[in-house]
């Protein structure tokens, strides 16, 4: 298109490209070239190398989601660190049904907006530098609706801010909303500063459930229908597409059902529960709690006593009139406050006081006798009552018995139905083994202080979780869904301001499209049923992608705290290998930093992808040797080992990982990248899907980077822009067949 010779010195020139339906997965980005409208003499040539795209200072994203209806503001700081004035080419891929409500650009303290242009000039441009540039990052914008601008100029050394607005209406189902941000770039294309973000989101129903499985978010609700949710991400990270959930509901339990299955394989599913916010005194469990404190010399050292003090000082003081507790401290033999559980009324807080200040470190560590005394206090007649016991020591067991499977089999025996039991170990002189599977094998959860974590802050915000349990003894009815493996294993009761999450795997052999599931669970000593209609767990679904990643993690960390806890065993070290590698997963087998055929890991036992004879192929080898032909018998003792500091950090890896909700980069290396789903490895200068398999006699088809049969496909399948964006040779598996992408000529 010609240009006009009267236009302001800023001329900006909207496109729309509407080639996809895809929801966009990139972030705007400028792309430079030399200044061609400067005053004469104009510079034609610029005699260094151009970035292929602008560095961006910074983001910023307001965005406020009211009636399903998101207006999102955007301000983007780009930096030109050259030394000469270029014009750019912006490209910003917008959601599907979204509207451009304004552009602007910003010359010095001017703001000046612009017009509209036709989508196939927009589309030309866009293959024509992709093409140009051999870029693949740009590739993330094929097969999307584009917004695109010529901005200039852009003064050497300086910043050019843009801003954009537009509005969509964001997908709900099954009463749960979505809203994506696009913030993954081409990988190739531009580096990222800082980037911030603010959600609000208004409702005429409560607001349940405000998760994101990709960013760590802080949630202030100002009422029950209006929450404001912010974000930040570092300048040093990748950053990665901003996702946000939140379910609607009238109900006490909010439920959430996310789910993704590709063609032929197995579906996953996320639930997640949560409470409402407000709840009458009446409504909440009367409940029972033991406080069992080791008191042993050692626990003098290092102010621990003191901490743990004021700890149960506080778990006392906060207990409700209804509730029913007792104090136990353990050294040699273990010290009753009382005979059996007395009412948590203010006479009995005072009691509990009076024997929590009373308390010395001095003697041995008798854990057997103390938690068998512990669990003699609760009473199976008291079906209805959560039953909660607290256990913190900060040493081996060493008076009476000190071996673990006598103490943990004497726990089983003596237990009572219905407790929980929460362990602390308090230092690194502690028994992982022992109190992971206490905790395990009694519905609760071990916890760690390391030296350098403060002891009082972590039990007291612990105590503060549990005093007020809404829902206990949950059960799901998945509404004819065939399910399995789900973590945690156990489903974990609800307290206020408590959320569970679940994920699991479905397998039904077609859609289920009007599922009732079935919440049941005990409140207030009353048994309480919730049923949530017209749920989905469909045969094929693209949307919530990171979720095989997710339910692969959680299964991971079950796996290792199988082998910490019952010793290694052939069959469960080569599921982990293999979700390890699939997936790019961090464990104790697996490494990603060392692909060379001859690679070794200083920990043991490594997944590495193997080039077969023909160059890029053979499929994944994860039967490797150990560093120094250790025997793998090393690597077993180390992932098994019971106390110290690796031992605790094993122990606080399988627990995180069964716990995880949100996508981790954990694995980013320099030949390891994960894209759409996928884990892709770096060999022999190919990025390779760790699906892929050479002798698996799938169809192939073989593509030339850049080439007008690439661009169709891509334009056919978008979401292959997402692998094909890595590099100019990938090799991928999709959908039954084997796309195998070589660089363009040069």
């Amino acid at each position: 298109m010609p240009l006009r010779p009267n236009l302001t010195r800023i001329l900006l020139l909207f496109l729309i490209c509407t080639a996809g339906a895809a929801m966009a997965k990139a972030q705007g980005v400028i792309v430079p070239g030399p200044c061609r409208r400067c005053p004469s003499p104009p510079i034609r040539e610029i005699p260094v190398t151009l970035p292929r795209s602008l560095p961006v200072k910074s983001i910023k994203i307001d965005t406020r989601i009211s009636s399903q209806v998101a207006t999102t503001h955007v301000e983007q700081v780009f930096r030109n660190d050259t030394n000469f004035v270029l014009e750019g080419t912006y490209f910003f891929p917008i959601p599907e049904t979204a509207s451009i409500a304004e552009f602007a650009i910003w010359d010095g303290d001017r703001r000046l907006v612009g017009e509209v242009r036709t989508r196939e000039e927009a589309r030309r441009i866009y293959d024509e530098i992709v093409r140009r540039q051999r870029d693949p990052g740009l590739l993330e914008y094929a097969g999307k609706d584009l917004f695109q601008a010529s901005i200039f100029p852009i003064p050497p050394r300086s910043d050019k801010k843009l801003e954009i607005t537009y509005t969509q209406v964001v997908r709900a189902e099954g009463g749960t909303v979505s809203y994506r941000y696009p913030l993954g770039l081409g990988r190739q294309s531009t580096q990222i500063g800082t980037v911030a973000g603010r959600v609000e989101v208004e409702s005429r129903e409560p607001l349940r459930n405000v998760y994101s499985p990709t960013h760590v978010i802080d949630v202030k609700r100002s009422s029950d229908r209006r929450s404001m949710v912010s974000f930040e991400s570092e300048s040093s990270k990748e950053p990665q597409d901003f996702q946000l959930f939140y379910t609607i509901s009238k109900e006490d339990f909010g439920l959430t059902l996310l789910t993704h299955r590709e063609p032929g394989k197995d579906g996953y599913f996320l639930l997640m529960i949560s409470p409402k916010d407000e709840w009458t005194d009446q409504e909440y469990s009367a409940k029972d709690v033991v406080f069992v404190v080791d008191t042993s010399g050692s626990m003098g050292q290092d102010g621990k006593m003191e901490k743990a003090r004021s700890a149960l000082l506080y778990g006392v003081s906060i207990l409700r009139p209804q509730d029913r507790f007792n104090v136990i401290s353990f050294a040699g033999e273990e010290h009753l406050m009382e005979s059996g559980l007395i009412p948590a009324d203010e006479k009995g807080r005072q009691r509990g006081a009076a024997f929590v200040k009373s308390l010395k470190p001095v003697g041995g560590t008798n854990i057997n006798q103390s938690l068998l005394a512990s669990l003699r206090q609760f009473n199976d007649a008291d079906r209805d009552r959560p039953k909660i016991l607290v256990f913190m020591t900060d040493g081996l067991p060493t008076v009476d018995e000190t071996r673990v499977d006598n103490i943990i089999d004497n726990v089983r025996k003596s237990a009572k139905a219905g407790v929980r039991m929460f362990t602390f170990g308090v230092g690194y002189d502690v028994n992982t083994t022992l109190l992971d599977k206490l905790a395990a094998q009694n519905g609760g959860v071990a916890d760690y202080v390391e030296p350098k974590e403060d002891l009082e802050v972590k039990v007291s915000n612990f105590f503060t979780k549990v005093n007020y349990p809404v829902l206990t003894d949950l059960q799901i009815d998945m509404g004819g869904a065939k399910t399995d493996l789900m973590y945690p294993r156990g489903i974990p009761d609800v307290f206020r301001g408590s959320q569970v999450t679940l994920i699991g795997r479905y397998n039904n052999a077609s859609s289920l499209d009007s599922v009732s599931l079935r919440l049941t669970g005990k409140s207030n000593g009353q048994s309480r049923s919730y049923t949530y209609d017209k749920l989905s767990f469909p045969l094929r679904t693209d949307a919530n992608e990171y979720l095989p990643r997710l339910w692969a993690t959680r299964r991971v960390g079950w796996l290792m705290e199988q082998i910490r806890s019952n010793g290694e065993q052939k069959e469960l070290r080569d599921e982990i290998v293999d979700l390890g590698t699939r997936y790019g997963i961090v464990t104790p087998y697996t490494s990603y930093l060392a692909l060379e055929n001859d690679a070794v890991s200083s920990t043991g036992i490594i997944a590495v992808p193997r080039a077969g004879a023909g160059g890029v192929g053979g499929g994944f080898d994860s039967r490797r040797g150990v560093a120094n032909a250790a025997p793998p018998v090393k690597l077993a003792e180390a992932v098994t080992v019971q106390s110290g500091a690796e031992a605790i950090q094993l122990s606080r890896q399988s627990r995180d990982q069964q716990e995880l909700a949100k996508l981790k980069d954990d694995t980013r290396t320099d030949a390891v990248r994960r894209a759409a789903g996928k884990t892709f490895y770096l060999i022999d200068g190919v990025w390779t899907d760790s699906e892929f398999k050479a002798d698996s006699r799938l169809p192939e088809m073989v593509l030339r980077f850049g080439s007008d049969e690439y661009f169709a496909l891509i334009k056919q399948f978008p979401k292959l822009g997402s692998y094909f964006a890595l590099a100019e040779r990938v090799v991928v598996v999709f959908e039954g067949r084997v796309y195998r992408v070589n660089a363009a000529a040069p």
